[in-house]
Formats: C-alpha cells, sequence, structure tokens
C-alpha cells in the first residue's frame, strides 16, 4: 500500500526557524560540533541537513570530536557491524565526558528509529545527552533547545514514517558536488533488509521541489548532483510523475552531470535505458545492485527478478550505452546458501564484468523476515566465501581498468592526491577514480585525460586538450 506524503507544514517549520533562534541566543548553547557519519550517501546527506541547522543555530565545526562542545553519531544499522562501530564510538566518548563534563552526545538516524533502541539508549547509554530518529531530523532544533532549557536528556522517537520536510538549511560537503534527495523509504521489503523498518515505506519529493533544488545549485556553480533513493526506479509510483520524467528535465536543465543511485533491478524499465542513453548529461554509469547470483536465493530474499531477467537488462544496458560502467551490492552467506549456489554469485561477476562492487557477509536484523530463517552459515565459511569473492571482484575491476587504457575521461576534480604530491584526482563519468598531475586551481573543474595506465583502484593519465 504506497503512502501519501505528509508534508511538514509552514508553521511547525516556523516553529524550527525560531527555535534555531532561541538555541542560537541561549546562554548555554555549545559552540562547536562535529557529526560522525556511518552508513549511505542518504545518511551523508542527512549529515549535510544537521551540519546546516547547526550552522544556522550560530555553531561552528570541529575539526575533530574531543575539540567540539557536541558531537553527534549519524547512525546506520542495515549491518550489524555499522552499528557496532557506531555504539562502539558513541561508548568512547564516555571517558571524554568526564573530563569535560559539559559536552552534549547525541546519536541520531536509522539505528535509533529501530524498536526498542530508544528504550535501550535511556537505560544502557545514560551519558547520551539527545537522541532522535530518521523520522523526525527535522525537529533538532526545538529538542536541541528543550535539552538545553530543561537541562535533562531529550530522547524523542515518532512513528510518523510518511513525512517530507521541504528547506532544510544545508551545509554542502562541497561546491562542486551535491546530494538531492528524491524520495525516501522503501516498499520492496527484501528479506535481509532493515531499511523500510527505520526509513519507512515510499513517498516521493515533488517534481518542482526537486526542479527548484536543482536549478539552485545549477546556478551556484555545482557541477554534478547525486540523485538518492533507496530505490529511485520507483519515484514517483502512483502519482503519476516518473523517474525517466525527472530526469529528461534535469538533463534539460544543463547541469554538467547527473548521478543516481540506488536502483532495484525489477524496476529498471526500458524507458529509464532510453533517457540514459540520449540524456547529454548523465553519467554513463549505472549501480545495479544484484546481492546473488543464484535464483533460488534470490527468491528466498525476496528480489523479485531471476539471474536471467537480470542479465537480459544488463545486455540491454550495454547495448543502448557503450561503455557503461556496472558496480553491484553482493552478499554472500544468506541462510541456507550451499557451496554451488555461492559459486553461482561468483560466475556471475565474470559474466557481467563489474567496475567495483560493495561485499558484504550476511548480517541478521531483528524484524526481518531472514532473521528467522534456519540455515546459518558458520564463520569460518563466509570468512572463506567472502574473501573469493573480493578476489573475483577485484579481478572483475582489473579487467574494467584495462580497458580503460587509451581512451580519454572527463574528469571531475574532486581534491588533491594524499599519496602523490603534484597530483590531483577525482572521477570520470563511469565512476573511476583518475589521477594525474594537477593543482589545487583544478578541484571542481571538469579535465579531459587521457589514461595511460591503470592500477589496482585508480587509473592515472595526462591531461588533454578538450
Amino acid at each position: 500500500m504506497k503512502q501519501t506524503p505528509v508534508y511538514v507544514t509552514k508553521e511547525a517549520l516556523a516553529a524550527e526557524t525560531a527555535a534555531m533562534e532561541a538555541v542560537k541566543a541561549h546562554a548555554a548553547r555549545p559552540s562547536s560540533y562535529h557529526i560522525v557519519t556511518y552508513g549511505c550517501q542518504m545518511n551523508a546527506h542527512d549529515s549535510e541537513k544537521l551540519a546546516g541547522m547547526f550552522t544556522a543555530m550560530g555553531l561552528e565545526e570541529a575539526d575533530d570530536r574531543r575539540n567540539a562542545d557536541l558531537v553527534i553519531f549519524n547512525t546506520c544499522c542495515v549491518r550489524d557491524n555499522a552499528e557496532r562501530r557506531a555504539l562502539g564510538n558513541v561508548t568512547w566518548l564516555k571517558e571524554l565526558k568526564k573530563e569535560k563534563p559539559e559536552l552534549i552526545i547525541g546519536v541520531c538516524g536509522c539505528m535509533v528509529q529501530q524498536p526498542e533502541m530508544a528504550e535501550r539508549i535511556l537505560k544502557q547509554y545514560r551519558f547520551i545527552d539527545l537522541a532522535f530518529g530518521t523520522h523526525n531530523l527535522h525537529r533538532l532544533p526545538s529538542l536541541l533547545l528543550d535539552l538545553l532549557e530543561q537541562k535533562q536528556r531529550v530522547v524523542s522517537v515518532i512513528d510518523q514514517e510518511n513525512l517530507i520536510a521541504e528547506g532544510l538549511p544545508v551545509k554542502r560537503l562541497c561546491s562542486h558536488h551535491a546530494y538531492i534527495t528524491i524520495m525516501y523509504g522503501c516498499d520492496n521489503f527484501c528479506s535481509y533488509c532493515i531499511v523500510p523498518y527505520v526509513r519507512g515505506r515510499e513517498r516521493s519529493r515533488r517534481m518542482d521541489d526537486i526542479l527548484r533544488e536543482a536549478e539552485g545549485l545549477l546556478k551556484s556553480g555545482v557541477q554534478e548532483i547525486m540523485l538518492l533513493g533507496q530505490n529511485v526506479n520507483s519515484y514517483g509510483n502512483g502519482t503519476g510523475e516518473t523517474f525517466p520524467e525527472l530526469l529528461r528535465r534535469l538533463d534539460a536543465l544543463g547541469i554538467p552531470r547527473i548521478r543516481f543511485m540506488t536502483s532495484h533491478p525489477k524496476d529498471l524499465s526500458d524507458e529509464l535505458i532510453e533517457v540514459m542513453a540520449n540524456g547529454k548529461h548523465i553519467c554513463n554509469h549505472l549501480h545495479l545492485p544484484v546481492q546473488s547470483g543464484n535464483n533460488e536465493i534470490l527468491s528466498l530474499m525476496n528480489r523479485r527478478y531471476t539471474r536471467e531477467d537480470y542479465l537480459r537488462k544488463v545486455e540491454k544496458l550495454r547495448a543502448a550505452v557503450p561503455g557503461i560502467g556496472l558496480s553491484t551490492d553482493l552478499i554472500v552467506s544468506f541462510p541456507g546458501e550451499t557451496e554451488a549456489q555461492f559459486e553461482d554469485t561468483c560466475s556471475l561477476v565474470r559474466e557481467v564484468g563489474y567496475d567495483s562492487a560493495f561485499t558484504f557477509i550476511y548480517s541478521p536484523r531483528i524484524g526481518t523476515k531472514a532473521a528467522a530463517m534456519e540455515g546459518r552459515i558458520p564463520d569460518d565459511v563466509s570468512s572463506r566465501r567472502i574473501a573469493k569473492l573480493i578476489a573475483e571482484v577485484e579481478a572483475s575491476t582489473a579487467k574494467a581498468h584495462q580497458s580503460m587504457l587509451g581512451c580519454t575521461e572527463q574528469v571531475l576534480v574532486e581534491g588533491l592526491s594524499k599519496r602523490d604530491p603534484g597530483m590531483v584526482s577525482g572521477k570520470g563519468t563511469r565512476g573511476i577514480t583518475v589521477t594525474f598531475k594537477g593543482t589545487q586551481a583544478d578541484i571542481g573543474t571538469v579535465v579531459p585525460v587521457h589514461i595511460t595506465s591503470a592500477a589496482v583502484n585508480t587509473l592515472r593519465g595526462e591531461r588533454t586538450e578538450r
């Protein structure tokens, strides 16, 4: 069942603006903040919104958590390891707080939105001062104001998952690249995934709001935008607005480079492939998570496509967009996975030839269907499998890099190389990092680079004429 988005009212947003001013004027206001971000690009963009609100409240960003008056962890819970890392690092601050009693420690994001996590924070992590979930991020100013005025802990997690807050202040991570969230939540309920439970059901932003934001970014000099959603392919589902149409209209604005993620294979339409093929500014790269190369495992995962379906779409993509780069997500040791089923995933990597892949050992998440499945795979088997899969992906990456030799890539320079003095690095349209000679002045510009050599994770080249 589709959810109808509920937009945070102008009156509610005005109340948060008033809270920002009240915090700014408060005698006990922290003077600096530091954000620690875990998880996906969606979390990274949420952190930009947190930073925007902190800045509006008069706080300065501290370069290190030790130097901040307020430290907030924006958390992920998609995998157990991310959750344990976040809680471990939060606990580390307990000792710092003994030295700095006035330190404010906050936790927000997906981990906090999980059932019973708020109660756990109240009982087990008494040194945490501020906690809130994914659905009320926009209420940071009023929550912080409550903390300052009441001088007691504030933990706020709401269940209303269909909210959309427009117009929040944003402090971008960089001037030449920007995220735009086009939709929130997910309706797919893959059996291993916690996202629908902590991010809510799908709801899409209005296309006009997205276009207005993109126009503003273009005027500010942004060279590349990344459209974000748990499943961008189903943007606008049930509203009459579609993702291909959104891409067409964004492409027409003239933004130099457009990327998007994540795409669910079952919803990758012929129309979207056509738009990618004809778009002037859409990068020739697609992140298309397959998760497994075995049909039985895909069915247990509730992915709703087969290996054969996936390969047909890859074939269509490569026919329509020659030279397109593909990346993916892969899970090993899903409950009950046999050795032969695991080998199907390895063979799929060889057959598709990915530029790169994120590889994971299955991590049970409480509340998901897979968490109750029998057939847990022993750790030693999982470790062996992930090592083999990583080797397969590295071999695939090496072939992809070799195929780029002699090509010219349009590289958006992201920064100075940390390893090689006098060199800069950035990503070509295919999403592969390229390193070449350059200076600080190149950062944020697009430079044509002739690829001359390939390393494990990067390409090297020489700048050339446009």
